[in-house]
């Protein structure tokens, strides 16, 4: 049997009025008794067979929009296409960053801080929209995890894995790393895609900055270890070079960011991976609106009872004071 929630409400609705009218007619009747000398209830009250019959209707159509409808199977929310979010994380694993001069107070490694910086990172994301890709750079660049859904894997290679042993030994060379980014993110949707970029810093030449493809819409260039006081390594005074750093992310249209001691700032971080969603109203659908008929409906047969036997008319049955005064 086919049942049309419409044509079911407006039968209520033309029923109720029927019903209602035939209640009008026996209220008349006995109106004075009801509403005393004047014979009429409260203005308001004169609304309430319209507003029962509205209630009635509301019902049914909520009712047997329930009944006709597919059921809905609660199971994991699956991830609109539209919605992914793509992270690259280029993250230097040159010898420079084994240096333990960063965090507060200098005690932790550059790489032990740029873990702690993308732990941060991912907790303040929708991980589950995210799809993370991470590129090792040193004397070149190797993809290390392409478009995972597991952060898991990506906090292993991040949380002080030594992976310079896979380059042989020489200068680094972040453009590298920037170049395999927009190889790997170029066939992606537009404005889908961030990039990250994690060094103390590198000698940058003043041409061959990677052009970045449409599908990237933020880059994010964070530097880590002291700025200020350098250590030597391999005779060679070593520390954040900020300015370089700056540069590349002036360079790239990007942010750069200080992460020695400081987390990436939270408005930083919505304003590079934020996804646009649909408000609570836009997601409603045929089921929900059924679901909040029925509720509005119920509430208003349950209480309109009780609003008009204490409202309804201004007429109070028994002696009034005013009759026990002229006694």
């Amino acid at each position: 049997m086919v049942v049309n929630p419409e044509i079911s409400a407006l039968a209520a609705l033309v029923l109720t009025i029927g019903a209602e009218m035939i209640h009008s007619r026996r209220i008349t009747n006995i109106a004075i008794l009801s509403f005393g000398p004047s014979s009429l209830p409260s203005s308001w009250a004169r609304i309430a067979p319209a507003t029962r019959c509205m209630a009635v209707a509301l019902a049914m159509w909520g009712l047997t929009t329930l009944l006709t409808i597919e059921p809905k199977i609660h199971k994991a929310r699956a991830v609109d296409p539209d919605e992914i979010r793509h992270i690259v994380i280029v993250l230097d694993v040159s010898p420079s960053m084994k240096i333990k001069d960063a965090g507060e107070g200098g005690t932790r490694t550059r790489r032990k801080r740029a873990f702690e910086l993308m732990e941060s990172f991912f907790k303040r994301v929708r991980v589950e929209q995210m799809r993370l890709s991470l590129i090792a750079v040193y004397n070149g660049a190797k993809p290390v995890v392409v478009d995972t859904k597991d952060a898991e894997v990506v906090r292993n290679f991040l949380d002080d894995m030594d992976m310079y042993t896979a380059f042989e030994a020489g200068k680094t060379h972040l453009f590298d790393g920037l170049d395999l980014a927009t190889e790997i993110s170029s066939q992606w949707r537009q404005d889908s895609t961030t990039i990250v970029l994690l060094s103390d810093g590198d000698t940058v030449p003043s041409v061959g900055i990677p052009k970045m493809p449409r599908s990237v819409n933020g880059i994010l260039v964070i530097g880590v270890g002291n700025p200020i006081k350098g250590t030597f390594l391999d005779g060679q005074n070593s520390k954040q070079d900020a300015s370089t750093l700056r540069q590349i992310a002036l360079r790239l249209n990007g942010t750069y960011h200080d992460g020695n001691v400081k987390h990436i700032p939270s408005e930083t971080i919505s304003s590079l991976v934020s996804v646009e969603e649909k408000s609570t109203l836009e997601k409603m659908t045929r089921r929900e609106y059924a679901l909040v008929a029925i509720g509005t409906s119920a509430l208003i047969l349950a209480t309109l009872p009780f609003i008009l036997n204490s409202f309804g008319t201004k007429w109070r049955v028994g002696i009034h004071s005013k009759l026990q005064s002229n006694k």
